[in-house]
């Protein structure tokens, strides 16, 4: 007999998604409504005006707080916001970093719309391959990021893993107005800036984020030197990339070569940074 999924399973909702494990399925499919993410599940989360710990999680119509405080989890007010570029807002990604790490999963994840932001494509390449979504500064653009409402040690775990690439920076919704879908102002959260800067094919504009393989067929189509060391598709391109890091660093190279990169110290100079690593 076959098992179907439970109706608010990840699986049945077309959420499990885990691009560590599906380089191609890179960003994954983020959260378009708020959700609680909770054992394997995403629970519709029903905006209240108010902070986020009153809003109603239904099933089972408790507040949120109520209910994090019935699992023995930390409320919302102990938690920070940390908007996602990339597979950090989709929830079979974010389950998958936590769990792997021993944590628990339960994490309130809501879309945030944000004026000053918007997403473009890093200028290295991933280690596990594919080319990653990344912030940059527009002061006329209004994005939706995926915020994840982070303990102390999921907000650890998920540094940890960006750390070699990307930067925590708190975002103030001072400078970069950020609305609930409540309707409430969000008044800070964190993003990762990446320390490599955007790629502009054309050299001047970023390049917006997208599906992997679409990207990654772009890409090769664009330089004889990438379809050198990638081609002749996405799926060489990734397997070769996530086997040999001489490749990624050769990669690198031949954006900046190209014209390709575009720096983007503004957004490293927010406060909350720290000395990034040495990245490989």
């Amino acid at each position: 007999m076959v098992t179907q999924p439970r109706p608010r399973s990840l699986e049945a909702l077309g959420l499990d998604t885990i691009a560590a494990q599906q380089p191609l399925s890179y960003p994954g499919t983020p959260v378009h409504e708020p959700g609680l993410l909770h054992r394997g599940e995403l629970l519709p989360l029903r905006p209240l005006p108010g902070p986020v710990g009153h809003w109603r999680v239904d099933p089972p119509g408790r507040r949120l707080d109520e209910l994090l405080a019935e699992l023995e989890l930390p409320p919302v007010a102990e938690r920070v916001p940390v908007m996602a570029v990339g597979s950090n807002g989709s929830p079979g990604q974010l389950r998958n970093k936590l769990t792997s790490a021993g944590l628990v999963a339960t994490v309130p994840m809501i879309p945030v719309r944000i004026t000053g932001i918007a997403v473009g494509v890093s200028a290295h390449i991933s280690v596990l391959g594919y080319v990653s979504a990344s912030p940059y500064l527009d002061s006329g653009r209004e994005s939706t990021l995926v915020a994840s409402w982070l303990d102390v040690d999921q907000l650890s775990t998920i540094d940890a893993s960006e750390a070699l690439n990307f930067r925590r920076i708190e975002v103030s919704g001072d400078r970069f107005p950020m609305r609930l879908p409540s309707g409430d102002a969000l008044a800070v959260a964190y993003l990762y800036a990446n320390i490599h800067g955007v790629l502009a094919l054309n050299g001047r504009t970023p390049h917006p984020t997208g599906k992997q393989r679409a990207l990654l067929t772009e890409l090769l189509r664009a330089s004889d030197r990438l379809r050198e060391l990638f081609g002749p598709d996405p799926g060489s391109w990734v397997e070769r990339a996530a086997a040999d890091p001489r490749a990624r660093a050769e990669g690198k190279r031949v954006f900046v070569e190209e014209g390709w990169t575009l720096p983007q110290p503004g957004l490293l100079a927010l406060p909350g940074t720290t000395t990034p690593p040495v990245a490989s």
